[in-house]
């Protein structure tokens, strides 16, 4: 101990504290040291020494401190200190596969390809991505019994027990095509690695015999996905039921069905003949491909409206009808199919469509509606395109308030004095830090402006008939959020892929799905599947309603 250190006693709340002081240090040295015993910050800490209250500068060596001498602090801490933390911190490197699935922001896991099943694997990532779907399918109990579908469904009988306990893409032995989805996605949930589809592979070919056909090679052949697509709705809209006090709904009624009416009217003079009107539901609205058709949006009207050619009785012959059909209700996710195969004669297979059809990142289906259906929706949809663009235009000015922050060198004292870096161009720097200072002035002001109350905007536009509908859109506005796309001239060739839309972020950001292999990439990648080749182009693509509530509030790192 140095002849400047003197041991001492500090009194605080009923404690006593061995301290060493250094006379040599100002009297902040000693309150520093006391935060580190007390939690105590050093403004909030009154110590009683010879003269009054210890202050931050004072000098220590004037204080008559005594060895063994006893002095008294005041003070109780503010609720910022800094608590140890509850749970020990848990570090990548020991994280089990199973944990770091769960991490915010980890890959998603890839499904491995088992012999021509990418037409399979992408199916399933775009539906993953419904968030309704992964909650219905867990509250799903499966039709359970020995008529279920093994993880081996090829081998038959009791066989498939003996594998159920392995990793092969399933929990149970035993299930249906909804349970044996369930089960998958629960365990791909829990991987961030590829993952065998093996039991849900053999429910679906069990289900629907024709995705397992082989070639004579004995391989399984390529199936079209679109098929694959609409057969797995067309199975879970029988299976995955919603309870409710009345009656169960069906899921895909309430969340990925649409309603159509439809008029029939003949092409030639039958004045006593009246329109034949019907309604149907529908699960994907169809752009039918033709020269003329450059855009999603043409595509879909040109697919609303057929020639169909059967009897007419007034006329006693065959005779051309126009059938016009409008959408009556808009479910909450869409999905657009473009119809890009057809059956070639000369080469006895499903040729491929190769012309490019643009599609919308933002799509708004109110003119595909009826009248009655407009009508509801317009007003919603107007001020619905307001408040996200007013949402738009706050983050905007809030990212242009951090960029538009003076650098160092345009501030007052940042260079290295006169003739230093920056001194020769003082005027022209005076003026970029005006332009600057209006520039923030401008953004601030546009940020500060009275956030709009999305619930009070909305609450009379609202139709209280589709408010009651939960599953539908009530806006008509939708966003993209899932593709399936095809590479190759043939449905019964060739590779599908899926990009899906990553949450979070920056928004610009998709996951691309290719098997097992998991990449992110940019949304300019999403304008290159437009067509027009024998590379990626979309096949399937999903919209998801346009939400009424305002984004998340990004916080300010």
């Amino acid at each position: 101990m140095s002849d400047t250190e003197i041991p001492i006693i500090v009194k605080h709340n009923g404690k006593r504290y061995d301290v060493t002081v250094d006379t040599s240090s100002p009297g902040e040295m000693l309150k520093i040291m006391l935060f580190s015993l007390t939690n105590v910050e050093p403004e909030r800490q009154k110590i009683l020494v010879k003269g009054g209250q210890l202050k931050d500068d004072a000098d220590m060596s004037k204080l008559g401190l005594k060895p063994g001498q006893s002095i008294m602090m005041m003070g109780t801490p503010s609720n910022k200190v800094i608590q140890a933390p509850k749970e020990k911190i848990k570090f990548v490197e020991d994280m089990t596969d199973a944990q770091l699935a769960q991490v915010e922001g980890a890959t998603p896991s890839g499904l491995q390809n088992l012999g021509n099943t990418c037409y399979l694997n992408s199916t399933l990532q775009a539906l993953r991505y419904i968030p309704e779907l992964q909650t219905e399918l867990q509250k799903h109990r499966g039709d359970g019994g020995a008529g279920g579908v093994g993880a081996f469904g090829s081998l038959g009988g009791g066989s498939g027990s003996l594998f159920a306990g392995l990793n092969m893409g399933g929990i149970s032995g035993g299930a249906d095509l909804t349970t044996a989805l369930r089960d998958l996605y629960r365990q791909m949930g829990e991987t961030t690695e590829g993952f065998p589809p093996l039991v849900f592979l053999n429910a679906l070919r069990k289900t629907f015999p024709q995705f397992a056909q082989q070639g004579k090679d004995g391989r399984y052949s390529q199936q079209d996905a679109e098929e694959c697509y609409s057969q797995i709705l067309h199975q879970l809209r029988m299976k995955l039921k919603i309870k409710n006090d009345n009656e169960d709904t069906s899921f895909i009624d309430k969340y990925l069905t649409g309603k159509l009416s439809s008029s029939l009217v003949c092409t030639e003079e039958t004045p006593d003949e009246m329109p034949i009107e019907t309604t149907e539901d529908f699960v994907n609205l169809k752009c039918h491909i033709s020269n003329q058709i450059n855009f999603l949006r043409d595509g879909i009207l040109a697919g609303l409206k057929e020639k169909i050619e059967k009897n007419n009785p007034t006329l006693g012959r065959d005779a051309v009808y126009e059938k016009t059909s409008k959408i009556t209700r808009l479910p909450k996710y869409l999905t657009c199919h473009f119809v890009r195969f057809f059956w070639k004669r000369e080469i006895n297979k499903k040729a491929k469509i190769m012309r490019k059809v643009t599609f919308p990142f933002e799509l708004d289906a109110t003119e595909f509606c009826s009248d009655e259906l407009k009508s509801k929706l317009i007003p919603v949809r107007d001020t619905l395109r307001d408040l996200h663009k007013d949402a738009v235009d706050r983050e905007r000015a809030r990212k242009r308030m951090k960029i538009t922050q003076p650098s160092p060198d345009d501030i007052a004292g940042g260079n290295a004095g006169e003739g230093g870096f920056g001194a020769s161009k003082g005027k022209e720097t005076g003026l970029l830090g005006e332009d600057r200072t209006k520039e923030e002035e401008a953004a601030r002001a546009r940020y500060e402006e009275k956030i709009p109350d999305w619930v009070e905007e909305l609450k009379d536009k609202l139709d209280p008939e589709i408010v009651k509908d939960e599953g539908c859109n009530p806006s008509g506005l939708y966003e993209l959020f899932a593709v399936i796309t095809h590479q190759g001239a043939s449905a019964d060739s060739g590779h599908y892929c899926a990009y899906v839309k990553k949450d979070g972020g920056d928004g610009n950001t998709w996951y691309f799905f290719n098997d097992d292999t998991v990449t992110e990439v940019d949304q300019q990648k999403i304008e290159t599947l437009y067509g027009g080749g024998e590379s990626h182009s979309a096949l399937i693509v999903l919209y998801r309603a346009f939400s009424l509530s305002p984004p998340a509030k990004k916080e300010k790192k």
